[in-house]
């Protein structure tokens, strides 16, 4: 746990949700993860969020099948729920900058949204920033949904921040390799996709609780994907049709805001079937507090119904 010499130096946020649930969310993170974390070393980053992610583990729901495996040389964690209805399978790529994270952080996450849209899911354990730059954790994620594509699956793509970020290249690699009639759908949460650090979510939501806007530029400049690099940032994609249909939800206190704001735009632009939620006392990372925070055990809700839909 960070000691409170490491958390005070900015434990004061403007702006700041009004939600208690979201606030008490906020106060517990910092506890683990101080909110200037990436000023420390690679191996102390992922020491904190690892004790942060344990803090928020809840057991799989009754009857889950849970298994660890290996797709085309790249670890992966299957989750199975007891009513299995979809032969459809969710692919999953968890959040972390980069950096920290792995199949365990984002465990009770994915069994939950297995069991809530009664489908497979698959969650990509991909490679991490900085000891593997991009394009490694594409490709990570490319090899594994090819193996499932080829094999005659479809498929719908969910990415949470970072994981956003490779779902929706993969999406669009997809479409460009001709497989894009087996992507159902993508599902993107608090997605990072290239925005211009110009807008207006980068200055207004510099300091937010949850990623700064120092982070995002921190995590850019270690993961070193180019931005015109369509399969890292969706955002420099110049043409968007034949893009699967696609659900985006941000939170109102991100940084992050406006690349799903803009994103949809495009996408509603290209004629892409888009649902967007930005989630008005939420921050980013909310998955974490759907079982303390109204707020986030609604939007939880509705990024659930939107996966089932799709892999119906």
């Amino acid at each position: 746990m960070a000691n409170s010499d490491q958390v005070s130096s900015k434990m004061t946020y403007d702006p700041m949700p009004e939600e208690d649930g979201i606030r008490a969310f906020i106060a517990k993170c910092d506890g683990f993860y101080p909110p200037d974390a990436v000023a420390a070393s690679i191996d102390q980053q992922r020491s904190w969020y690892d004790a942060l992610c344990a803090e928020f583990a809840f057991p799989h729901p009754d009857g889950m099948h849970v298994e660890d495996d290996v797709i085309a040389d790249v670890p992966v964690r299957h989750y199975r729920p007891a009513d299995c209805t979809s032969h459809h399978k969710i692919v999953y790529m968890h959040g972390g900058g980069f950096v920290v994270g792995s199949r365990d952080s984002h465990d009770a996450i994915c069994a939950e949204i297995s069991e809530a849209a009664k489908a497979e899911l698959i969650a990509i354990d991909y490679r991490l920033a900085p000891e593997h730059i991009w394009p490694a954790q594409h490709e990570d994620c490319h090899r594994v949904t090819q193996s499932i594509l080829a094999s005659g699956k479809k498929i719908v793509l969910v990415g949470d921040s970072a994981g956003g970020m490779l779902a929706a290249g993969i999406a669009v690699r997809a479409r460009e390799e001709g497989f894009g009639d087996r992507v159902l759908g993508q599902v993107l949460i608090y997605p990072a996709l290239g925005g211009d650090l110009n807008w207006p979510s980068y200055g207004q939501m510099a300091n937010a609780p949850g990623l700064s806007t120092d982070d995002v530029i921190y995590y850019r400049d270690v993961l070193k994907a180019p931005m015109d690099d369509p399969f890292a940032h969706a955002l420099s994609v110049d043409d968007l049709r034949g893009l699967p249909p696609t659900f985006i939800t941000a939170a109102y206190f991100d940084p992050l805001r406006d690349d799903g704001r803009e994103y949809t735009a495009r996408l509603a632009r290209a004629g892409i079937s888009v649902q967007y939620r930005e989630e008005p006392q939420m921050i980013h990372g909310w998955l974490r507090a759907r079982h303390m925070s109204p707020g986030a055990k609604t939007a939880f809700g509705h990024l659930c119904d939107a996966i089932a839909t799709m892999v119906e």
